[in-house]
């Protein structure tokens, strides 16, 4: 009984170059190596599959029936092999990679970064997923993501990008129509747009001067995506809590204001989160060193 495995790989794609060559010595210039050892492994191959595959003569080789049927089965795997030692081998970054955020975090942040890493990378192609929901990497074969807090998960690495905290924001036109909350009594009677996972049943929990501040709004939206909540905000449908560096550009266009700023949510870590891998393909590491040095959170380029 034959017993064959991918060890076997190379004396294939060495029992392929013999056919292409048509001969031993052939193989062995092709191959960069000696005749004797191109023989050897063929043999050794032909030993382990339990079948001839070479009719051997003085003057030619041929083909036996079942060596045709191997070689059509294995006919590209010289090729295969060396586009794999091509892609260990590269020097530029090349191929596709996959990154995923929260929406808000994409749409806000990522595509500056991402065009300045095609500048510098034409080779790489990137999937984006944007997702308010926690996406299994490994499972969805996902590269890169970028989430607040840090994995639980021993076979996820996480490098820390930035740190910030949630802030109350409204629109000018909320204010007006139900005016500036003064404290945090006014802010029990005032709208809310609520993150469902930050605030679930309307309940929001802030620090004043390290005191917690217990906040249950009695009218409130609940929404489960944090770019929403902005639309929202933006809208005048009520207060909301945001991250300063989601909304940078708001505050500054005045389409935003902040609402008692003495008031802050829990300090909140975004993270870029990767699988764990001793041999990571240089695309990869390149987009990773990337946005580590990109800076991603910082008030935008001018």
């Amino acid at each position: 009984m034959s017993t064959i495995g991918f060890q076997h790989f190379r004396p294939l794609a060495v029992f392929v170059c013999v056919v292409n060559e048509g001969s031993f010595a052939g193989a062995a210039r092709y191959l960069g190596t000696s005749r004797s050892r191109v023989s050897e492994q063929v043999t050794q191959l032909e030993a382990d599959l339990g079948i001839r595959l070479l009719q051997r003569s003085t003057r030619k080789l041929s083909l036996t029936e079942e060596g045709r049927q191997v070689y059509d089965r294995v006919r590209t795997l010289p090729r295969l092999l060396e586009e794999a030692v091509e892609i260990a081998t590269q020097e530029k970054p090349a191929g596709r990679v996959s990154i995923t955020a929260t929406q808000d975090v994409g749409v806000t942040h990522l595509p500056p970064a991402l065009l300045s890493f095609r500048k510098r990378y034409p080779e790489v192609q990137l999937d984006i997923i944007l997702s308010d929901e926690r996406l299994d990497l490994i499972a969805e074969g996902i590269d890169l993501g970028i989430r607040i807090g840090l994995p639980r998960d021993d076979s996820l690495i996480a490098r820390v990008l930035y740190e910030d905290s949630f802030r109350l924001f409204a629109s000018p036109d909320y204010v007006e129509r139900h005016g500036m909350p003064s404290d945090e009594k006014d802010l029990l009677v005032h709208q809310w747009v609520c993150l469902s996972k930050i605030s679930p049943g309307g309940i929001s929990r802030l620090y004043s001067e390290g005191e917690m501040v217990s906040i249950h709004a009695r009218h409130y939206e609940l929404c489960n995506s944090p770019q929403m909540v902005i639309s929202m905000a933006l809208a005048g449908m009520g207060l909301a809590q945001l991250f300063p560096s989601t909304v940078r550009a708001e505050v500054a266009a005045g389409r935003l204001v902040p609402v008692l700023p003495h008031l802050q949510g829990e300090n909140m870590i975004f993270s870029l989160v990767y699988p764990s891998r001793k041999h990571m393909p240089l695309r990869i590491r390149a987009l990773i060193d990337h946005l580590l040095a990109y800076r991603l959170f910082d008030a935008p380029r001018g």
